[in-house]
Order: C-alpha cells, then structure tokens, then sequence
C-alpha cells in the first residue's frame, strides 16, 4: 500500500522521497545524500533494542534504520541545529514509525552524561551489561576547519571543530551497552586516524567496508562498525558504480527496499 501511494503521489521538491518515508531537508545544512544512505542501509542492527543516532541532521539515518528494524526497536536522535533537529521531528512525525522515533536538540557532549550509563559506567563496582544503547550510529563531521562556508549551519555540520572524532569516541563510550556496536561513515584517510584513535581508547573493530566510487579506482569512504568487546573483524568491499557508470548489483542491492526507484544497472 506504501508503495502504490508514493507511485501516485507528485514528488516533493523539498527533500528526498523513499518508497516507504519522505525526509524534507530544505531547513537542513547538509542535505541528504550517499554517506549518509550507505550508513543507514549498511549498518549491522544484530539484537539491539536501542538504537542512537549523533548527529541525525534532517533524520535520514534513523528513518533508514527505523524501517529496517524490528517493530519493537526505539531510536533516540541528536541534533545540535535547532533548525535540523526540528525538521528531523517532522520527518518522524510524519513516518510510519513515528511512535518509535525520538530528536532531541541540544549538544552530544551535554547529552551523554544525562542518558543511561553505557559500558564504561560502573554500578556498585560492577559493569551493568543491560545499560546503554545497543546501536550507535553516527556520520559525523570531518572537515578539518578550514575556510569558511556562507553558513555557521553548515560550518557546524561540516566541520570537527564543534564535535571532535575524540570527543564523539568518548560520548558514544558513555552511551554504548557492553555489547554494543557503534558505527560511523567517514573519508578513508579520517577513518585510518579514527580507527587507532578508537582502538586507543578501547574499542575493538569489528566491521569495515571501503567503498569506492567505481570499480577499479581507489576507495574514498570507509564504513567502520567498533564494539567495546573483542571479536573478528568482518572486512568488505563496495563498488557503487561498475567500470560502465551503471549502479553497481552490490550497491543495488544493499539499497534495495529504500529508493523510490532501483538504481539502474
């Protein structure tokens, strides 16, 4: 029925139409665009009951991973752009998984130590295992500062100097359950400097894709899955387009079930 509806139903110029949600990002500094849909289609979901997104921007992430979730899934969202964070609310609210999906405005660094103890918590000297989120998802800034853009919106989004990888490594250490898994999308380069900085402060890398623009050419983005437990890594590749400028059938398929059109190959 969702999908009959969205054949019938003119295309919004306002934002981005999937075959299940519509995600406005008009008030949005950085719109939605392939980082964060390869984040939210790729991301593991294993058992976790709780779900946080950093960052959410206009909500697309935690939309993607609400519909690929199981009915009892809740997902709390993070927006420091008081203008992002309302949009990703109107997204929610107007999703068939508005029940589930929750924004709330305001720093990372201000909500982690409000929220439920992850696994660097201790409760009477002792661990808690049930404590934290089970998911954490996060495409973060990863600009260095730099030259700035003709908006302080998108210098924040942009940018690490408000939420550092440190800092955001730290913040999903409070948050994160002992078993739990936080994923992140980044450039390659960034992501070979979060991956030490991450090991450093104790966690354990369990998944990594390098994604490249073509096949054959070098990879420019890199899917990284972390968990405060050890464990083997799962490592894999992805091209989005073939040597022919075709969709590739791997990005196809791991998109299937969200573009209001499949990708041709």
């Amino acid at each position: 029925m969702i999908e009959s509806l969205k054949q019938t139903m003119p295309l919004r110029r306002d934002g981005f139409t999937f075959r299940q949600f519509f995600v406005a990002h008009d008030r949005c500094a950085m719109k939605v665009g392939t980082d964060g849909v390869l984040l939210g289609a790729w991301t593991p979901l294993g058992t976790a009951r709780r779900v946080l997104d950093i960052g959410a921007g206009c909500g697309l992430i935690a939309l993607m991973v609400a519909q690929r979730a199981d009915p009892g899934v809740r997902i709390d969202a993070v927006e420091l752009d008081p203008a992002a964070a309302g949009q990703a609310g109107e997204n929610f609210a107007a999703s068939p998984w508005s029940s589930r999906l929750r924004i709330f405005n305001g720093d990372i660094l201000d909500f982690a130590p409000q929220a439920t103890p992850g696994f660097s918590a201790q409760r009477g000297g002792k661990e808690d295992p049930g404590a934290g989120y089970g998911l954490i998802v996060s495409n973060p800034p990863y600009f260095p500062v730099g030259l700035a853009t003709r908006s302080a919106e998108r210098d924040k989004a942009r940018y690490t100097a408000t939420l550092t990888h440190r800092r955001l490594l730290d913040a999903a250490r409070r948050l994160v359950a002992r078993d739990g898994l936080l994923t992140l999308v980044l450039p390659t380069a960034t992501g070979e400097e979060v991956i030490a900085m991450a090991q450093r402060g104790g966690w354990h890398l369990h998944y990594r894709t390098d994604v490249a623009d073509r096949a054959g050419k070098p990879c420019h983005r890199v899917l990284l899955g972390f968990s405060p437990q050890a464990g083997e890594l799962t490592y894999t590749t992805l091209a989005l387009r073939a040597g022919d400028g075709a969709y590739s059938a791997a990005y196809r398929a791991l998109t299937d079930g969200f573009y209001l059109s499949r990708p041709a190959g």
